[in-house]
């Protein structure tokens, strides 16, 4: 496989979202045997062609050194075995239930007069994402599990990776899909492009931003297309005055430094002030310490424990710092977590039942847990296979967001000839029918089309008998 073939978007921005969306049509019309088999495809080329990506990642990281944060560069290394876990989830995201035209409920409005309510897709999905390659094929997944054209832009330090990813994928696609081609998926390269495709809110229908706060802020005000995402990642741990103090060590420790970079790492650690002491907060700074973790103190802490002023009482420093305060109360806990957070994710660590159901309930964010670390907010984590980011918008989708989060709802009514004719001669029933488990559609599930399914099929296999042999 040539690394230095692009196939990434031609033609103006409007060409290019046309063809997503026009493609993504035919590509719904499939049957759902033919996309599975796609992404199960997808999942193999991509570990077949593991040391060809680790070669093109190696290159980016290479001419990105001094020039990035240390925090962006751990988001574009390909970890070891990063392949591996991105097969795993794809070949997940394969074996789910067809989600394209599944029945949510259905209705006998009146006689011989039928209505289905069913998941469609969202139409034309745009996703901007700093440095993170891997996020490149788990959004494709998602977006082809889902039936939506995808246009992706990703940054300008992970061109090579992202090309080569971006290729192999759609390499797949049009082996297995010849009808659908290389326009379901496009990859957007310049400046130029994405501030034009931000203006086509007729043709774009959801963008995701995947990166800074600083990002996000720019997309809102510079699109009228619906953004879904977060702008930060200020996620708290609240110790209660009844936790088992070495589960919450555990936890925290775990929640800060697993992947300090991380949109779901600990920010804040908020500690009850019966812990203050030798038993509790001292230890807990020796344990953050013993790590190379900066703590810094907020409003209460800073003076209580001498600790550096933290930057401010909202503060995201996606690196191996993180800011401690102490509160008297659940209450003053969760006050100070809905005033200062950012709703991604939260957590607290305490045996008392009563006190954690009502952290549950009463804390506004997307993700609330506990007795457990927050970087299990995660699309895979959550068994959703991956994620094309977490949402803390209240509208739509919220918190990690996989195949269900990219589906709208569509509405198909069947009848026999009737016609309304001021409602005179009909008898509304509004009968509640059965919806058996899993049933899908006729009308959006490729119904018919087993000849294409098996030439598909049979394109697919001989793609990947060659896999092996690439380079």
């Amino acid at each position: 496989m040539d690394a230095g073939q692009n196939n990434s978007a031609s033609g103006t921005a409007r060409d290019i979202a046309t063809r997503a969306r026009a493609a993504s049509q035919k590509f719904i019309a499939l049957p759902t045997r033919v996309r599975d088999a796609i992404l199960h495809a997808i999942a193999d080329a991509l570990l077949a062609n593991e040391e060809l990506i680790k070669t093109e990642n190696e290159k980016d990281v290479k001419e990105a050194k001094g020039k990035i944060s240390d925090a962006l560069m751990q988001r574009l290394k390909l970890k070891p075995n990063k392949m591996k876990t991105l097969h795993d989830g794809i070949h997940s995201i394969a074996n789910q239930e067809e989600p394209i035209g599944s029945v949510i409920e259905r209705m006998e409005v009146a006689k011989d007069l039928v209505l289905e309510k069913v998941k469609a897709p969202i139409g034309v999905l745009m996703i901007i994402f700093e440095a993170r390659p891997d996020s490149l094929p788990q959004i494709a997944a998602l977006s082809i599990r889902s039936g939506n054209g995808l246009l992706l832009k990703g940054g300008k330090e992970a061109m090579n990776s992202n090309r080569i990813l971006h290729k192999i994928i759609c390499d797949v696609i049009e082996a297995g899909a010849p009808s659908v081609g290389r326009d379901l998926i496009a990859l957007v390269e310049s400046r130029d492009e994405i501030g034009d495709l931000l203006k086509l809110d007729g043709a774009i229908d959801l963008v995701i931003p995947r990166g800074s706060g600083q990002l996000v802020s720019y997309i809102q005000k510079n699109t009228k297309i619906p953004v879904l995402g977060h702008a930060d990642g200020i996620c708290h741990v609240y110790v209660d005055e009844d936790a088992d103090f070495d589960m919450a060590l555990k936890i925290c420790v775990d929640a800060k430094i697993d992947y300090p970079a991380a949109c779901n790492a600990v920010e804040k650690i908020i500690v009850h002030s019966s812990w203050s002491g030798h038993n509790g907060v001292d230890r807990l700074l020796d344990a953050m310490k013993s790590e190379g973790v900066v703590v810094h103190g907020g409003l209460k802490a800073s003076d209580a424990l001498k600790l550096p002023r933290a930057p401010s009482d909202r503060h995201e420093y996606s690196d191996k710092a993180v800011t401690l305060e102490v509160v008297s109360s659940v209450d003053e806990a969760i006050e100070h977590i809905n005033k200062f957070g950012s709703h991604h994710t939260d957590a607290i660590v305490t045996q008392n039942e009563q006190t954690a159901e009502d952290f549950l309930q009463r804390v506004d964010s997307a993700c609330v847990f506990h007795n457990t670390s927050t970087r299990f907010s995660d699309g895979f984590r959550f068994g959703l296979g991956s994620e094309v980011g977490i949402s803390t918008g209240r509208i739509h989708a919220r918190g990690p967001v996989g195949v269900e989060g990219l589906l709208s709802d569509k509405w198909l009514l069947r009848g026999t000839g009737q016609v309304v004719d001021k409602d005179r001669n009909i008898q509304y029933t509004h009968k509640r029918l059965s919806v058996t488990p899993g049933a899908t559609s006729l009308a959006v599930c490729g119904f018919g089309l087993g000849v294409a399914a098996g030439v598909c099929i049979a394109a697919l296999c001989g793609l990947l008998k060659g896999l092996g042999r690439r380079s």
